[in-house]
């Protein structure tokens, strides 16, 4: 098991590491399929039940980019970021879980995430303002700058991935273990003030990431606005 904490998937598939981020990433995209099966099977003017819950959800992600690039834009990149939003959130309440592993503790899969939100909205930003206007914009307000300019704008860039996949994989891996070491030392009910904990903490990065990429979309399809 090379140290892993034992999983019910892993017990099926063994425990290699590309099996049980495989596995429990379908696992959650099943739970994610059957919460929004159930929220729109019978949907209603008064929203009660699982409907409520999902629109409650949806709401809360506009709210989240309207402040950001206006309602209009939120609800264009929602169903992007409330996408993204419910896979990280979901993922990382599997791993509060006893017997069941969070994707989002592996590098690979949020180096996937991440990677998606750069390629996305390099591809706005290139889309919206035209190659040359969107690479200009990396130059600086002065022509004289350009040179020191580009350079520091293109590596910051590229550490947004870093950024995006380290903090969300950090965290959830730091639980995991905080996980792993609070069942052993003390088991049955005394850890559940911890597992409030890890729930709180799984919402917080779920919401973080999705507020940086509103943010980053936001930068790249509306350079003009934050030019002046």
């Amino acid at each position: 098991m090379e140290g892993r904490l034992f999983t019910f998937l892993g017990a099926i598939g063994g425990h290699g590491q590309e099996w049980i981020i495989l596995s429990h990433f379908v696992l959650v995209i099943g739970i994610i399929f059957l919460i929004s099966r159930a929220a729109t099977r019978k949907l209603q003017l008064v929203p009660s039940g699982s409907q409520n819950v999902m629109e409650t959800f949806v709401g809360g992600i506009v709210a989240m980019g309207a402040d950001t690039m206006g309602e209009k834009n939120a609800r264009t990149y929602m169903p992007l970021i409330g996408s993204l939003a419910l896979v990280i959130f979901v993922s990382n309440m599997i791993g509060v879980i006893p017997g069941f592993e969070a994707p989002t503790s592996n590098i690979n899969f949020t180096l996937s995430l991440a990677l998606i939100v750069f390629v996305y909205y390099n591809y706005l930003g290139i889309k919206k303002n035209g190659f040359v206007n969107y690479f200009k914009h990396f130059m600086g307000p002065m022509p004289a700058l350009a040179p020191l300019m580009f350079p520091i704008e293109i590596i910051s860039h590229l550490s947004r991935i870093v950024s995006l996949s380290f903090r969300l994989f950090g965290s959830i891996r730091g639980d995991d273990m905080f996980l792993m070491v609070l069942l052993m030392l003390v088991p049955w009910l005394l850890p559940l003030p911890g597992f409030f904990l890890l729930t709180a903490f799984g919402f917080l990065q779920a919401f973080i990431f999705s507020i940086l990429t509103y943010v980053y979309i936001a930068g790249s399809i509306m350079m003009e606005h934050e030019e002046h």
